[in-house]
C-alpha cells in the first residue's frame, strides 16, 4: 500500500476521484483493522511468552542462575530472554504499523474533505474567469517542494 500516491487529487478529473474515495477508504479502512488484529495478537503473543519464561524461571532456577527467587528477579530474568525481546520487538514493530495504518485512515478522510471543497470552489467557478487561472498543480507541488526542504533542513538540524 502505497498511501502517500493513493492521497493525492487530481484537480482536473474530480468525478473520478469521487468514484475512488469510497474505495480508497475501506481498502484503508480494512488495512487498519487487520494491522489491529494483527497488534492484539501481538500484545498476546508477548503475554504468553512471559508466562511460560516466568514458569520455567520458577521450576528451574539454576538454569537462569538465580540464587534466590523473588518477583524482582523473575522479571528482570524475563526481560533479559532472547524470546521475551524478540516478541516484544515484534509487539514494537507491529504498533507502529498499526499506528501508520490509522493515520491512513485519518488521512484518507482529509482526502475526503479535500475533495469537497475543491468541488464547492469549481461550484463557484473558482478556477473560471476573464483572467488566465493560476496552475493549482504547480502551484501544490511548489509547496510541497518548499515544506519537503523546510522537513530536510530540520532533520539535518536533528541530526547534528
Amino acid at each position: 500500500m502505497n498511501y502517500e500516491d493513493d492521497i493525492r487529487i487530481d484537480e482536473t478529473a474530480l468525478d473520478v476521484e469521487w468514484l475512488e474515495q469510497a474505495t480508497l477508504m475501506i481498502k484503508y479502512a480494512k488495512h487498519a483493522a487487520v494491522m489491529r488484529q494483527r497488534l492484539d495478537l501481538a500484545k498476546e503473543l508477548l503475554d504468553l511468552v512471559r508466562a511460560e519464561l516466568d514458569k520455567e524461571i520458577r521450576s528451574n532456577p539454576e538454569r537462569f542462575d538465580i540464587d534466590k527467587i523473588t518477583e524482582t528477579v523473575v522479571q528482570n530474568t524475563i526481560i533479559q530472554q532472547d524470546r521475551f525481546k524478540k516478541a516484544n520487538e515484534n509487539l514494537i514493530n507491529t504498533k507502529f504499523e498499526t499506528d501508520i495504518a490509522q493515520s491512513a485512515v485519518r488521512a484518507m478522510d482529509a482526502r475526503k474533505d479535500a475533495l469537497e471543497n475543491l468541488v464547492r470552489l469549481h461550484g463557484q467557478q473558482y478556477f473560471a474567469g476573464p483572467k488566465v487561472p493560476h496552475n493549482i498543480t504547480e502551484l501544490r507541488e511548489q509547496r510541497q517542494r518548499e515544506a519537503d526542504q523546510i522537513v530536510g533542513q530540520r532533520l539535518t538540524r536533528r541530526r547534528t
